[in-house]
């Protein structure tokens, strides 16, 4: 196994676009990776957008989106507002807004649901991602449930035990709603970036796993950007 620079990836990519189906995704999926983007580059654009937040859980997913982005998160976070468990009904709906975020803007990165979900709503939103920036660079994240449906993903992000800390305090913090669920806790969190940072022999002993399906590494002439603009 070949490790590459996060340093890289981060001097190249200065627009990222976060896209979770609830309100807690994101956050499980890839709020360590968010964490060291931003730490490395402090001014790295990151819009999120959540598809289903009904009720109290709205205010959850702005609470939390506050934790990584700051005090102008509001101004990066888009709440769609379809109904939980229910968009592949919506289908129409879901693709048509799909369509209105690929006019705003060119992403370099991409972070979404893993197209073997098995959640109906992760997968859709999978799906119409790559529908949508299939000539990104899209890195698929995972979400433990009931399910049992993780798989062996091909793409580690290590992470240091203060990151783990944080992306942690910040679920449990920003969504109270979920902590009737048993596996909402500490423990699940933290044995999945466990077991991943053992999968990747980190340093550390902790990370992120993720999904690539496609992948281009191009040669680049002396000066031009490591990452497509």
């Amino acid at each position: 196994m070949h490790a590459f620079e996060l340093g890289d990836l981060a001097a190249g990519v200065r627009r990222v676009l976060c896209i979770g189906a609830h309100a807690d995704d994101i956050e499980i999926g890839c709020g360590g990776l968010i964490l060291r983007l931003l730490e490395l580059n402090p001014d790295l654009e990151v819009r999120w957008v959540v598809l289903s937040a009904e009720g109290p859980r709205r205010a959850e997913a702005l609470a939390a989106a506050r934790h990584f982005l700051g005090d102008d998160a509001e101004k990066r976070v888009a709440i769609a507002g379809f109904r939980d468990g229910f968009l592949p009904y919506q289908g129409g709906e879901v693709k048509e807004y799909f369509e209105a975020l690929k006019q705003k803007g060119r992403p370099d990165l991409v972070l979404t649901h893993h197209r073997g979900d098995l959640h109906q709503d992760h997968r859709l939103a999978s799906e119409l991602t790559w529908n949508t920036f299939r000539d990104h660079l899209i890195l698929e994240f995972e979400i433990p449930k009931y399910d049992g449906d993780l798989g062996a993903p091909n793409c580690f992000v290590p992470l240091d035990e203060a990151h783990v800390r944080r992306k942690i305090e910040i679920l449990l913090s920003a969504f109270p709603s979920q902590h009737a669920r048993r596996w909402f806790e500490p423990e699940t969190f933290r044995a999945l970036m466990r077991l991943r940072g053992v999968e990747c022999n980190a340093e550390s002993g902790w990370a992120e796993a993720f999904h690539v399906r496609k992948l281009v590494l191009a040669a680049r002439a002396s000066g031009e950007p490591r990452w497509p603009a």
